[in-house]
């Protein structure tokens, strides 16, 4: 099976994929891509040889090849010559106990200064980092908002700092990186307060995701870290609503919440990628929590988009399919 999942791996990363997916259809499986939010059907394949790279893939990422109905996530470290992927795996099966699989394909050096459309928003979030507090990056799945995460943490010098993911989806040999293990009880909430004792300077959690993760992490706000951390919402306003859904209350946002960053990759003219980033802080920030506004995007992110446009950056496609975020 290592021939035929490495001819799959090439032509994916060949093709920059965020995804691979195998997916149960009709007695046969389906290989696709998702390619800057579009999916391409890369082959078909026999059921049965379907299974065979599913369990050599669960094999890699210490998954439990048996098990084919319940949720599995994992994780695989993808290796050729040039460069090392990171892989997030997670299968499920359907009502007809036909496992399906998705593998995030992590970029470590993907997303560099030139793959953002204005370098000068990233550089918004590395001076919100002077401050303690929380800053919180949102977008949706397959955005880079992990890798920009892990991009402004690595320009952080001289700084202690400690992940808490579920899985680690980054391998860096700088950071103290703790993974989620609900069956040994290591919950995110758990290995928070257990990571407040090591003293770290900076807090990078993979995502808030429940009360009492939200509530730990604003604590360590409150006491002096910095914590950087994603959480999933559909545009930038909607991260304020989706943490106040969490119990946060108003007065922890406004001594706590430093940044706010959403971002999408889209596809250029040119045929690569690049992020363009829709950010509120200060006074937007201050607003937006006294007013309970229920704004979507800022006025900054139509005018920066409608700029890329105009500048024959991205299509019209693009344009009107990112209007709203």
């Amino acid at each position: 099976m290592k021939k035929p999942i490495q001819e799959i791996f090439e032509e994916a990363l060949n093709k920059k994929a965020s995804d691979i997916s195998f997916l149960p259809k009709d007695g046969q499986y389906e290989i696709k891509f998702n390619i800057y939010g579009k999916i391409e059907l890369y082959q078909t394949c026999s059921e049965d040889f379907g299974r065979q790279l599913l369990n050599y893939l669960k094999f890699k990422a210490d998954m439990t090849i048996s098990e084919q109905r319940r949720p599995q996530l994992g994780s695989w470290v993808y290796r050729n010559d040039r460069q090392k992927i990171f892989c997030r795996i997670s299968t499920v099966g359907n009502f007809l106990r036909k496992e399906s699989m998705v593998v995030r394909l992590i970029y470590p050096n993907r997303i560099i200064d030139d793959a953002y459309f204005y370098p000068e928003q990233f550089y918004q979030i590395q001076q919100a980092c002077n401050k303690n507090g929380m800053i919180v990056f949102s977008g949706p799945m397959g955005s880079g908002k992990t890798t920009t995460m892990y991009n402004v943490a690595r320009r952080l010098k001289g700084k202690q700092i400690m992940t808490i993911e579920d899985p680690v989806e980054i391998y860096e040999p700088n950071f103290l990186q703790i993974q989620v293990n609900e069956k040994a009880q290591m919950s995110y909430p758990e290995l928070l307060k257990v990571a407040l004792r090591h003293h770290p300077d900076i807090f990078v959690i993979g995502e808030i995701r429940d009360e009492k993760t939200a509530k730990v992490a604003i604590n360590a706000a409150l006491s002096g870290h910095l914590i950087l951390t994603t959480v999933h919402a559909r545009n930038v306003y909607g991260v304020y609503q989706r943490l106040k859904n969490l119990g946060i209350t108003d007065g922890e946002l406004k001594q706590t919440l430093q940044l706010v960053s959403y971002q999408r990759m889209m596809s250029t003219t040119d045929g690569k990628a690049k992020i363009l980033f829709d950010q509120i802080d200060g006074d937007t920030l201050d607003y937006a929590i006294e007013n309970q506004t229920n704004l979507k995007m800022t006025n900054n992110w139509r005018n920066r988009l409608e700029e890329c446009y105009l500048n024959g950056e991205i299509s019209t496609e693009i344009f009107e399919k990112f209007k709203e975020g």
